[in-house]
């Protein structure tokens, strides 16, 4: 079954990637193997997947998820999914005169 997954790296950012075998490729970025990203921050943790039928879903889901802030990754590793769409929205500061 093909995967979207999160990993969180050593130095606490996200690595999201899609895969078609979830274990072999999590054994090939802890190997230092998997992406030039995750080879240099490792050791890395897998903190969140999701499952699809096709790898095409799962690799529109990275790309997606990809795009997104820490702060909105970090929501959706921890289920706060009602936080989701208010981090989606961009913050605007006024300046101050």
């Amino acid at each position: 079954m093909p995967f979207t997954y999160i990993l969180e790296c050593s130095d606490k950012s996200f690595y999201t990637g899609s895969t078609r075998d979830l274990e072999t490729r999590l054994i090939q970025h802890q190997s230092g193997e998997g992406a030039n990203y995750t080879k240099k921050r490792l050791p890395v943790t897998l903190v969140y997947w999701e499952e699809y039928d096709r790898i095409d879903d799962a690799y529109y889901r990275e790309k997606q998820i990809q795009r997104w802030s820490h702060a909105k990754k970090l929501a959706l590793v921890e289920s706060r999914f009602d936080d989701l769409p208010k981090l989606a929205k961009k913050q605007f500061r006024k300046n101050k005169i």
